[in-house]
């Protein structure tokens, strides 16, 4: 179970990492290499941009949770 956890918490470091880098910064950023600059709204916030920040969210949702999930399951082995 603990293998489990430990790839999740791989998986989703390395994702999150990934979206953080294609936010889009005061400079632009990675994401106006794919077109996310051309497509910004007078708002100032594009529907690719919103979209970007929910997988963030998710990503760093899931990233604490395998994190919590990997230190509980450590904390009950080490007790046993």
């Amino acid at each position: 179970m603990a293998y489990v956890f430990v790839s999740v918490l791989i998986i989703t470091s390395i994702l999150l990492t990934l979206l953080i880098l294609l936010h889009r910064g005061k400079g632009g950023g990675l994401s106006t290499m794919f077109g996310g600059g051309a497509a910004s709204s007078l708002t100032g916030s594009s529907v690719a941009e919103k979209n970007l920040d929910r997988y963030t969210i998710l990503a760093g949702l899931l990233w604490i949770a395998s994190i919590i999930g990997l230190g509980l399951l450590l904390k009950a082995n080490s007790g046993a």
